[in-house]
């Protein structure tokens, strides 16, 4: 009798999981069909392909110029090697193997953004899955055939680890290599174990994890530096500080505050109106983050340190806020429900490419409304950013009641 009940009971427990996977699957499939309908040109992958030939041609990386709108280089030399399997498969193939590629590691991102947020139940990987390829920077990401997902992945494959693991680090590293933004994760770690030091803490698993992530970048970038001597010394010397060659400071795609601010200013050049509050949000963001990992609460400490990467950093288009997702959930997770629907219609309305822009920089006569539409993702990392600091800095229920 118990085995027949066992036999009509375990179906209803695991009809969840095929569902969800389903609805995802179908998703993507739609996406799919309407990515090829809109003819995307995944124009950043086209770069990267050109990037690898130029590392198996022996050419100038810091010099190519590639598409018809002959974008450059702008990663670090390291990222053009690994662009080198880019070359053997036709443009076609290549197209499809990326989209698929970028589809299974929205899977695995939002699969590691879960754990770490503390809801790590399959049938949720799957339906927020579903639900975020179809926010405007997955799909941007998907659009472009960026490499977002693939470092944001890294960084959470990273995190999720136990403290101690052997390859500690090893995600974050390679992830700055390639791109210098997620080295913050690092600088992170490494003030959080400081400060736990300071506070007769022991500080160890994080100044290992920051030791970790460092050698792995200094390997990588040295790997690069030993098949690419010119351009890693280029870069290292002259292109990193050419913040210039990615594009103009206030395209409306850029969500950083310095994009906010040359838009708000009316000029393409905001100078020290935009370094004064960078530092300030880097300084803020960085002391909510190890606040928030000190106590316990990862999922919060991550994305706080992503959401002030993507504000302190010179340019950071709207496909790099990916870390939207983990940011939603975090929030959901946090119990502000209503604020976590806010954010999630924030970056699923595709507002800022709402106003004016384009060719004749159309973006420096914005009025008040198109300001606020373009600087909406600005505004919900800052919004991020103190919510999450009022909730660590609250005195937990033990102290209060002590």
């Amino acid at each position: 009798m118990s085995a027949s009940v066992t036999v009509i009971a375990f179906p209803e427990v695991h009809r969840r999981v095929p569902v969800a996977m389903g609805a995802c699957l179908f998703s993507f499939a739609g996406l799919w069909i309407a990515q090829r309908a809109a003819d995307v040109s995944m124009i950043d992958l086209m770069v990267y392909r050109a990037e690898g030939e130029t590392v198996r041609a022996g050419g100038d990386l810091y010099a190519l110029r590639a598409t018809e709108a002959q974008l450059p280089t702008t990663y670090p030399p390291f990222a053009a090697l690994l662009f080198t399997p880019l070359t053997l498969p036709d443009l076609a193939a290549l197209r499809t193997l990326a989209t698929a590629g970028n589809l299974a590691l929205v899977v695995v991102f939002v699969g590691f953004a879960l754990r770490i947020a503390g809801h790590a139940r399959v049938e949720t990987v799957w339906w927020v899955a579903a639900a975020a390829v179809w926010c405007e920077p997955v799909w941007t990401t998907l659009r472009y055939g960026q490499v977002n997902l693939l470092l944001a992945a890294l960084v959470l494959w990273d995190l999720s680890r136990r403290p101690g693991h052997r390859w500690a680090g090893v995600g974050i590293g390679l992830a700055a290599a390639v791109k210098l933004t997620p080295a913050l994760f690092a600088v992170f770690l490494l003030a959080t174990g400081v400060v736990a030091r300071f506070r007769h803490r022991s500080g160890g698993p994080w100044l290992r994890h920051a030791r970790g992530a460092a050698l792995t970048f200094a390997g990588a970038t040295l790997l690069a530096a030993a098949v690419l001597p010119y351009d890693s010394w280029r870069f290292w010397t002259r292109m990193v500080f050419a913040a210039g060659r990615v594009g103009h400071p206030e395209d409306t795609a850029n969500q950083a505050l310095r994009g906010v601010l040359a838009r708000l200013l009316h000029t393409p050049q905001p100078g020290v109106w935009w370094l004064a509050p960078a530092a300030v949000t880097g300084a803020l963001g960085l002391s909510v983050a190890v606040t928030a990992e000190l106590r316990g609460r990862r999922g919060s400490a991550m994305a706080a340190c992503a959401v002030t990467a993507l504000l302190v950093c010179p340019v950071s288009w709207s496909h790099h806020w990916v870390w939207c997702v983990p940011m939603v959930l975090v929030t959901a997770a946090a119990r502000r429900r209503a604020v976590a629907v806010g954010m999630a219609l924030v970056f699923c309305s595709y507002a800022l490419w709402w106003v004016p822009h384009g060719p004749g920089r159309l973006e420096l006569r914005q009025n008040g409304v198109e300001l606020t539409l373009s600087g909406l993702y600005v505004g919900a990392g800052l919004l991020f950013l103190a919510l999450t600091g009022a909730e660590t800095l609250r005195p937990s229920r033990t102290s209060r009641n002590a």
